[in-house]
This record gives structure tokens, C-alpha cells and sequence, in this order.
């Protein structure tokens, strides 16, 4: 099974959300304690519960900026989309592929693979239901499909399931 990949730029967005969300939090929750005043001479140190000083409100503004940036492009403007169209096209050139092969085949055979085709995967009494075909019809038809290669059965409770190769 291949593991989806993740771009360099979605990455770095990712890290930097992260890493500005953090910073953002840590802020937030732990304002300056201490204010010191120089004047003349004199050093004069407090300590005042709940302030922020200017580069704390600064901090907390980039972090903010950076957030929202990241977090925005994460949201929309992140290259998901490309890989789906690429298995689009991987799906068209099966079917394609596959209903190439379906003209070679025999009447019944042929009706019940062009109904797998359109499903992808179906359950044996759906394809009964779909072609209109007796069991016994479909149940040669499969088995001579499955020893062609071109389908695999597989055991699901009391009835087969049908998918394509």
C-alpha cells in the first residue's frame, strides 16, 4: 500500500502553525511579571501580575499573523486535489483497459463484467438482480471469469463478493 506523501511547502506550513501556536499560547499564558524602570541613577524593579510589555504584544502579533497564514493555506490552498486527479486518470485507463477486454468475451460473460465494471465491486445476488440472468448463468459466467483472471470472489458471510483484477 503506497503512503501518501506530503509536499515540503505543506510541511513547513504545518510546522509553522505549530511552532506560531505555541509561542502564541505560551504568551498568552504567561504575561511579564516584572517591570523594570531606569531613570537617572536609579534602577526601580516591580512586579505587576497581567502585564504585557510592548515586545510581548509584539510576539503575540506575529505569532497571530503566522497562524492565520499558515492555517489558511492549510485549509485552501494545499495540492490535495492533484493526487485524486492522478488516480482519476489511473481509473479511466483501467476501465478503458477493461472494457477493451470485455468485447472478447461471451455473451453472459460479457454482460457480467460490463456490470462489474460500472460498480466496481458488487455482491454475486446484485449482479442476479442487475443482469437478469439465472444463478446458475452468473455462477458459470464468474467462474469462468475468475479462472481468466479478470475477477476475484470473495467470501462475505453467506454470498460472494465480485471485484476486478
Amino acid at each position: 500500500m503506497k503512503r501518501p506523501t506530503m509536499h515540503k511547502k505543506t510541511a513547513f506550513m504545518a510546522v509553522l502553525f505549530v511552532a506560531s501556536i505555541v509561542v502564541l499560547a505560551i504568551k498568552l499564558l504567561n504575561p511579564t511579571p516584572v517591570q523594570i524602570f531606569v531613570e537617572n541613577e536609579t534602577t526601580i524593579v516591580n512586579q505587576i501580575p497581567g502585564l504585557f510589555t510592548y515586545a510581548d504584544a509584539l510576539i503575540m502579533i506575529i505569532a497571530a499573523s503566522l497562524a492565520s497564514v499558515s492555517g489558511t493555506y492549510l485549509l485552501f490552498f494545499d495540492s490535495v486535489p492533484q493526487a485524486s486527479s492522478e488516480g482519476a486518470k489511473v481509473l479511466e485507463q483501467r476501465k478503458k483497459h477493461w472494457e477493451d477486454i470485455a468485447k472478447t468475451l461471451k455473451s453472459d460473460e460479457q454482460k457480467i463484467y460490463e456490470a462489474i465494471i460500472g460498480e466496481g465491486i458488487i455482491a454475486q445476488s446484485e449482479l442476479v438482480a442487475k443482469t437478469g440472468l439465472p444463478k446458475s448463468n452468473v455462477s458459470r459466467a464468474l467462474y469462468a471469469l475468475e479462472n481468466k483472471g479478470l475477477i476475484e470472489r470473495r467470501r462475505r458471510g453467506m454470498g460472494n463478493i465480485i471485484l476486478l483484477k
